[in-house]
């Protein structure tokens, strides 16, 4: 029994036979497929509570134009190696959402940081140039191992300078809460869906990274808006 590429067969087979499924062979990979397809429908709309509370509040005050930046080319490497290695759709999917929303949250941190200066610019032009050829995949292989090895150090470094920003101002700015714990969620989730589906070892290692990051700026966000309330009542 299938629906929409998910095969419930060995889960619904052995509970009418009365028996209980098989973890390594049914259960594992099936919670695998599910968490996968999970993710891949929650990274939907997983940026869009930062860009609406962008929009509402017309400030982008404490966010890291570097670090959304890193995000789209990390993105876009990603996703390129992905489609590149043939992985299932519900083991990457995810990639391809994020890349777009991460593409419009720049637009509108660029929109509320004017006015923006011509090196910004030329930024968004280089890109324009280069990803559809990294997305096509056509890129000499060796070169694209180099390039999916600085995935990982542009998408950590994507981190740092948001969590340095966090940490000197005391605040999170802008940051909006539910993504972030979405963004955590959904790479706690990748991790598990990785190993099962015995994807090649770095990108196991990149959904830790990932864990490891959105943790720390969960954490921060959590911690610094416990302290704003005492705040606001000394400069009153």
């Amino acid at each position: 029994m299938e629906i929409v590429g998910i095969d419930f067969g060995c889960a619904f087979g052995s509970l009418r036979d009365g028996r209980i499924p098989d973890t390594d062979d049914c259960l594992l990979p099936l919670l695998s497929k599910l968490l996968g397809y999970w993710v891949v429908a929650t990274s939907a709309t997983v940026k869009v509570p930062q860009i609406m509370k962008i929009l509402k509040n017309r400030s982008v005050a404490g966010l890291s134009m570097l670090a959304f930046e890193l995000d789209v080319v990390g993105y876009t490497i990603a996703l390129s190696y992905c489609l590149h290695k043939g992985l299932p759709f519900s083991a990457y999917g995810e990639l391809a959402f994020l890349l777009l929303q991460s593409i419009i949250l720049v637009a509108v941190i660029y929109y509320y940081s004017q006015p923006v200066g011509t090196k910004t610019w030329i930024k968004p032009l280089i890109y324009c140039a280069i990803a559809p050829t990294i997305l096509a995949g056509k890129v000499d292989p060796f070169l694209f191992e180099a390039l999916y090895a600085c995935q990982h150090a542009i998408f950590f470094f994507a981190r740092v300078p948001q969590i340095w920003k966090n940490f000197r101002n005391k605040s999170t700015g802008q940051l909006s809460f539910l993504t972030t714990l979405m963004n955590f969620g959904g790479s706690v989730a990748r991790v598990f869906t990785s190993i099962q589906v015995k994807a090649p070892t770095s990108i196991v290692l990149g959904s830790l990274r990932a864990t490891l990051t959105n943790a720390t700026i969960l954490g921060q966000i959590i911690i610094y808006s416990k302290w704003q309330p005492g705040k606001e009542k000394k400069t009153k």
